[in-house]
């Protein structure tokens, strides 16, 4: 059986993402800072006959990293997929920004979304390795993509919330580096939008986006199950390429 482990599973993106691949037959390691919500979430799988297991992590202590890591060794020994899912948008609650860049928004959101996933990164490439066929997915967003950022006919070039844009761009960069570095293995590296999703994340309301979690998880799994002959190193959304 193969093993996925899915971080920020405790609601949303991630917990649809793990139902998904679930539903595959991999046995899903959920993870989250939340031990009780990661616990229902995993308990909601198994009620449907589905293989998992909760995991309390939080990506922004290592301690905790460490632990996670020991512990799916000792007891899987190996991962299949690593879908890096948990992140954080401060600036859409700050209701007192220093500045259009507020410092205290960078290092808060710096410290999820790209430090944290490369901790994880860090932590399980040992197991990724002892994979027939490792997938890697880190969850990025449009609204990262340089291209569009500069582009004034893309609908994200309204978009102004330079901590997250910028610690999204900056995971893409870890995606690009990767694959390269792990070419000549069987572990393939992914960073995917999955679009403008109902989420804790979606500032205000989160009924003005278009996408159920649900909807949002096909883009991610399709990702953590790249086939053996497409591509390394790509940004991919619901259309396909994503331009950096």
């Amino acid at each position: 059986m193969k093993v996925a482990l899915v971080t920020g599973a405790g609601r949303g993106l991630g917990r649809a993402t793990a139902h998904r691949l679930a539903r595959d037959g991999q046995h899903v390691i959920l993870t989250a800072r939340s031990a009780c919500a990661v616990e229902a979430a995993a308990d909601r799988l198994r009620h449907d006959g589905l293989a998992a297991t909760a995991l309390p992590l939080d990506v922004t202590d290592d301690a905790s990293v460490q632990r996670a890591a020991e512990q799916v060794e000792r007891r899987f020994g190996h991962l299949d997929v690593l879908v890096n899912n948990a992140g954080v948008l401060p600036e859409a609650t700050n209701p007192d920004p220093a500045e259009v860049v507020d410092a205290t928004m960078f290092r808060a959101t710096f410290e999820t979304n790209l430090i944290g996933a490369v901790a994880v990164l860090e932590a399980f490439l040992p197991l990724l390795r002892r994979s027939e066929a490792g997938r890697i997915v880190n969850v990025s967003t449009t609204m990262g993509s340089l291209t569009d950022q500069g582009d004034p006919e893309s609908p994200y070039y309204g978009m102004v919330v330079p901590a997250y844009q910028a610690s999204k761009a900056a995971l893409n960069s870890v995606t690009i580096g990767l694959a390269k570095a792990l070419a000549d293995t069987p572990v393939k590296v992914t960073s995917v939008c999955p679009g403008f999703v109902q989420t804790d994340l979606t500032p205000v309301n989160r009924t003005q986006a278009p996408l159920t979690a649900e909807q949002a998880a096909e883009v991610v799994w399709r990702a953590a199950t790249l086939g053996e002959h497409e591509p390394s190193g790509t940004f991919l959304d619901a259309a396909g390429r994503v331009p950096w």
